[in-house]
């Protein structure tokens, strides 16, 4: 079986070969045992820094992934996955949930199952419907958004600006988790979050409108939190039509009148 990666064109010479060689170890190792190899982390997305390594996913039939351990050089993190736990995905809130989004955008350099394999990359890092509505309702990230920015909101009527502060960014990890799973999609991590908004753009959030968002509601800008619900109310509007329910829409509206704070006007 063949072992002839598809590399990304911005890789350097000397980690393209770090990874050949990285490849032909494990191809002699394992032999058909080794399905594949998924290129992550910041070499992955061309985000890389003098100070990045290389992280790969070496994808192994289950009894040989069974026998073999991570392992970690200057140059690479290698991790190992097993077929079936490639093709789990992780439920939100579950201990596994945060590793998902690692294999977002991630390259596949070595697939030897006839692109079944890049198909389960794939939906990792993607949510289905059902999955999106439990993110979203079941464990409560937009009423949870919508309880934080509410608080953010009383604290800045009563005169409070450093409590005021405080709840605006204690939503933001909430709106984030809304905003993507809006759009079926796995939330980021902060590092590559605007990274994923400029070259992934999610509609309805251009990426410098949510940065812009995300920043003035760090610093306690009432105005942002205000700004960001509009918003939230049109997508859920939206999300709820094309799944063909009304639950983040009848979640918001169970507000009743204490949705007048988000939208009142400044001045």
């Amino acid at each position: 079986m063949t072992t002839d990666l598809v590399l990304p064109a911005w890789l350097p010479p000397e980690q393209q070969a770090t990874l050949r060689s990285l490849a032909e170890r494990n191809a002699a190792a394992h032999g058909d045992d080794l399905l594949g190899i998924v290129l992550s982390g910041s070499a992955a997305r061309d985000h890389a820094t003098v100070h990045s390594d290389v992280d790969v996913i070496v994808v192994l039939t289950d009894e040989a992934a069974a026998g073999r351990s991570a392992s970690h050089s200057p140059e690479v993190d290698e991790a190992v996955g097993s077929w079936t736990e490639l093709q789990t995905r992780a439920p939100f809130g579950t201990e596994d949930w945060w590793f998902r989004w690692s294999y977002a955008w991630a390259p596949v350099l070595l697939d030897r199952t006839d692109g079944a394999l890049a198909d389960a990359v794939r939906r990792q890092a993607t949510l289905t419907p059902e999955e999106a509505d439990a993110v979203l309702v079941d464990h409560d990230r937009l009423d949870g958004w919508l309880n934080f920015a509410y608080r953010a909101l009383k604290n800045d009527r009563d005169g409070r600006p450093l409590e005021t502060r405080l709840d605006a960014a204690e939503s933001v990890p909430w709106l984030l988790d809304v905003v993507f799973a809006m759009a079926g999609r796995v939330r980021p991590y902060n590092k590559y979050l605007p990274w994923e908004l400029r070259t992934h753009p999610v509609d309805g959030w251009p990426a410098e409108v949510v940065l812009d968002l995300v920043q003035r509601t760090l610093e306690g800008d009432v105005g942002a939190v205000r700004e960001t619900y509009a918003r939230v109310r049109e997508t859920c509007a939206s999300c709820d039509a094309a799944r063909g329910h009304t639950r983040t829409t009848d979640m918001v509206e169970g507000w009743g009148d204490e949705l007048s704070l988000f939208e009142q006007r400044a001045g």
